[in-house]
């Protein structure tokens, strides 16, 4: 199918992410998303990062392109991203604080999609399926991303495309 290919090249996580911060992620306020590196392998520059709202949303509602991805110490993490204009509060040192190991993943290219998709209309489709607690990667043949991803991400694509003239 011509266009799917452009879907592969690009590593593709899902994050759970709580409300709040979800918001100021997609409405350009966050520009950090800080995760404490517990055994999980940290996510490349460049990947794409889809994001599950957590809490009372329950729903993938977009993605983001990880730019600068830092991993360091929490006290590192802390100095480098608690500066004016990046949207990291108190509440990321609470947090990354006693963690062995932080990343701080800039947040490039927001993007909702065209409606948020629910655990109850995931489940439909994958039944039983459970979000990460923190992230994990998605691989070509997951059911998620087969099923769900790749078409919302054609789909904003589509919508991105200028029309011919």
């Amino acid at each position: 199918m011509a266009g799917s290919d452009e879907l592969l090249i690009e590593e593709i996580y899902l994050m759970s992410i709580r409300p709040k911060y979800s918001r100021a992620i997609f409405t350009g306020v966050k520009k950090y998303e800080l995760r404490k590196l517990s055994g999980l392998p940290p996510i490349p520059e460049g990947s794409i990062v889809v994001v599950y709202t957590s809490g009372n949303v329950r729903s993938i509602v977009g993605e983001f392109r990880a730019g600068r991805v830092l991993q360091a110490s929490p006290e590192r993490i802390w100095a480098e991203t608690r500066k004016p204009g990046t949207g990291i509060g108190e509440d990321a040192w609470d947090y990354i604080r006693g963690a062995k190991r932080a990343m701080a993943i800039e947040v490039l290219e927001p993007t909702l999609y065209p409606r948020p998709v629910t655990l109850d209309e995931v489940r439909r489709i994958i039944p039983g399926w459970m979000p990460p607690m923190s992230y994990k990667r998605l691989d070509e043949g997951d059911p998620l991303l087969e099923l769900i991803i790749k078409p919302l991400r054609r789909s904003i694509r589509r919508e991105l495309k200028p029309s011919k003239l």
